[in-house]
């Protein structure tokens, strides 16, 4: 582990030298089986909203992550390259090496407060997870969501965590004053392909718990079938149950999105592939050619085929930008009783 890049004059200060310096990280271990083997850097960041680059695919220019690295450990993860540019391995240190930025709640609090703000959406989960296991130590979450809400912020949350229940009452008390989306991922139900690929994720079936939890209490929450994987995952036996099991689940919707591997996270994928599927590699190599995204005609057969078995059980792809009112919670349960507004991603 090396902080050196963080000085003036390398190569990497103009992309990090902002977040925080090196004499504020504090790195710790603990012995407890949920944790052992992990690593935390521990430190006092210098910013916390980030805007998304102008080139970027995304439909959002703002997002907040308080951790990087994660220790779900998706072989396919696109954030892994991030990484590199602390100087820290983006195969198995992405997954163990796990920086925790401990002022994410009061310095997000400054910016929401200050005049240049104007309250723009601003999407969490979106490069790593902020509700990974150790969430359940640093309760950094509580905070921002607290931020978001006394300032009527617009958010949304995307995750594969099933921690993100602990927060659902802040959640709703967020929903009554803000536009606010919930989206959980789960890209296939494929027990034997989630222990192989995801193995640092709740199961697919307790993420869906999520989602009904969600939509017992008044929530829509809508899912990211992410990432349908070529070759593993796109059977039409298999997308048809992942998509049963999403519907049945009481989501508001369903998105599906091709396997993209972008640098950093192609080379770990194609290691793990040719360690557990060696017969699979050429055929990514044809596949991926061109770059880091399936190819359309392979991008449209897929979206496709998602959305007519969507339409089959009754739901739909995400709107972005359409904001769906949910039910209004019993009296008794709000100090209003108004009706709870979500924009889903």
């Amino acid at each position: 582990m090396r902080w050196e890049n963080l000085s003036p004059d390398s190569e990497h200060s103009r992309a990090d030298a902002a977040l925080f310096g090196a004499e504020a990280v504090t790195t710790r271990t603990f012995d407890t089986p949920e944790f052992r083997g992990i690593t935390f850097h521990e430190i006092r960041a210098r910013s916390v909203v980030n805007r998304v680059p102008g080139a970027s695919r995304m439909p959002f220019e703002w997002t907040v992550n308080p951790y990087r690295g994660c220790t779900h450990a998706c072989v396919y993860c696109f954030a892994r390259k991030t990484h590199s540019y602390l100087d820290l391995d983006t195969g198995l240190g992405f997954d163990s090496q796990i920086v925790v930025k401990v002022n994410a709640p009061e310095l997000l609090r400054h910016r929401l407060a200050s005049r240049s703000w104007r309250g723009e959406h601003i999407a969490m989960g979106t490069n790593v997870d902020c509700y990974q296991r150790a969430e359940g130590r640093y309760r950094l979450m509580p905070g921002i969501i607290e931020a978001l809400r006394d300032h009527a912020n617009p958010f949304s949350i995307l995750t594969k965590g099933t921690l993100i229940l602990r927060d659902l009452p802040l959640l709703r008390q967020a929903a009554d004053v803000t536009d606010v989306g919930v989206s959980v991922s789960v890209g296939f139900t494929d027990e034997e392909l989630w222990r192989t690929v995801e193995p640092g994720t709740p199961a697919p079936e307790r993420r869906l718990d999520v989602v009904r939890a969600f939509t017992d209490a008044g929530i829509g929450c809508g899912v990211l079938m992410a990432p349908v994987i070529p070759f593993l995952g796109d059977r039409p036996e298999q997308l048809r149950a992942t998509v049963r099991a999403v519907a049945a689940s009481g989501a508001t919707s369903v998105t599906p999105l091709v396997l993209h591997l972008r640098p950093g996270a192609r080379e770990w994928f194609m290691s793990w592939l040719a360690r557990h599927h060696p017969h699979l590699v050429a055929r990514y190599e044809r596949l991926y050619a061109e770059g880091a995204y399936a190819p359309r005609w392979y991008q449209r057969r897929i979206t496709r085929q998602v959305h007519d078995l969507a339409r089959e059980y009754g739901i739909g792809p995400a709107r972005a930008g359409a904001p769906r009112r949910v039910p209004a919670p019993a009296p008794e349960e709000t100090e209003a009783g108004l009706p709870t507004q979500l924009t889903l991603l």
